[in-house]
């Protein structure tokens, strides 16, 4: 399989849904971020009412496996409260992209919930690289 924009879109959706519910500030992210990679609302909608299993990630750049799971800590914070079923998935995440577990708290407290507010990816991306396996 290819790794796609779809694809990490649908990786955020099963992290939104990870509590049961996609909160409308959760939604209003992934369709930020769908907006902005060619992903139309509608297309959106029906992954988000049918999300599909997640994939092998194992083709992306340390990179991209890093844009990644800096999305999915961001959307993680998006409506202001962290459940513990989030924090798993995405560490479970994080060990699928290379990296060891550690590397969501290492990160998240860095990284803010609102997506005008941008942190340093520089210095992330130093503290990330440490974390990979």
């Amino acid at each position: 399989m290819t790794f796609d924009k779809k694809s990490e879109l649908n990786i955020l959706i099963n992290l939104a849904a990870s509590d049961n519910k996609v909160e409308e500030k959760e939604a209003k992210l992934i369709h930020t971020i769908a907006k902005a990679n060619g992903i139309s609302k509608e297309e959106v909608e029906s992954m988000i009412k049918s999300p599909k299993p997640i994939h092998n990630v194992n083709g992306m750049t340390q990179e991209e496996k890093f844009e990644h799971l800096y999305y999915l800590i961001q959307l993680m914070k998006m409506d202001g409260q962290v459940f513990r079923s989030e924090i798993i998935f995405c560490e479970q995440m994080a060990e699928k992209l290379g990296f060891k577990k550690g590397v969501v708290s290492e990160l998240s407290a860095n990284i803010y919930s609102d997506p005008s507010i941008t942190s340093d990816r520089d210095m992330l991306w130093k503290k990330a690289s440490k974390f990979f396996k």
